[in-house]
């Protein structure tokens, strides 16, 4: 029983995602924390690599705010250029 729910809060997390951006493994994923900070990032639905997943929340490192906070991906459409081109310009921590 806790197979099949895990299974499918993954398939709902990936349905999110897709819907989002597109595509469902993006090393640039533009995110948006609690406090409004912009920044890209790993996402991987279904996988935690530099975070902690809550569904499809995260608790990561924001390195805009320096904290932790939830963080989720953003609508690319709904951002100006300049905000994608913020967001783009800071990466979290890279996986080696």
């Amino acid at each position: 029983m806790l197979l099949v729910a895990g299974a499918a809060l993954l398939a709902a997390e990936s349905a999110v995602v897709t819907k989002r951006r597109g595509s469902l493994l993006k090393a640039d994923t533009i995110v948006r924390c609690r406090s409004g900070h912009l920044f890209s990032t790993l996402w991987i639905p279904g996988a935690s690599v530099k975070s902690l997943r809550l569904g499809w929340w995260r608790v990561q490192y924001c390195p805009v705010g320096r904290h932790w906070s939830l963080v989720t991906p953003v609508a690319v459409r709904d951002l100006t250029e300049s905000q994608r081109a913020a967001a783009a310009s800071i990466h979290d921590l890279r996986v080696p």
